[in-house]
């Protein structure tokens, strides 16, 4: 993780984007401003770093889940528990990338409370767009900065 979270992409001075794309009924292109539109929630996180040490961080930002399950993910109601084979890649704009299940964020399964932070410690992220925060994650591995895509892949149907 970055020793300047909030400072990433900052150079542009452009509003920072990112594109929801894949299996989706709705896909879009999100905005800090418009993730606003959904329900806020904080998270006190301390990331356990290799190189820094211990960081404390205070983020605010909508429920990943809620973001894209208001985008449509394709479930097949035909099949059971089809939302069990989604996965969802996102993607920094300086490369770093993670991968999550869908069970994983899924109330009904695994609930981790993953936000796409638009805000942190007091620092509105407009210019440098979305983090993907794991508040579960002991080091901050799987966070991403800037967010540029977020894909959701529906297509494994073969478990052989």
């Amino acid at each position: 993780m970055s020793q300047s979270l909030a400072a990433a992409g900052t150079e542009t001075g452009r509003v920072a984007d990112l594109a929801l794309t894949g299996d989706l009924i709705r896909p879009a292109r999100l905005t800090v401003s418009d993730l606003l539109a959904w329900p806020q929630h904080e998270a006190e996180v301390s990331f356990e770093c290799a190189t820094s040490g211990i960081r404390h961080h205070r983020f605010t930002g909508p429920l990943l889940h809620d973001v894209l399950s208001a985008a449509g993910p394709n479930f097949d109601p035909a099949r059971r528990k089809d939302r069990l084979r989604f996965l969802i890649a996102v993607s920094g704009a300086d490369g770093h990338h993670a991968l999550l299940s869908w069970a994983e964020i899924d109330p009904d399964f695994g609930r981790a409370p993953v936000l796409l932070a638009v805000g942190i410690d007091d620092t509105s992220l407009d210019r440098a767009g979305p983090q993907l925060v794991l508040p579960q994650d002991r080091c901050g591995a799987r966070h991403i900065s800037g967010i540029t895509a977020i894909g959701v892949d529906g297509g494994y149907t073969s478990w052989a």
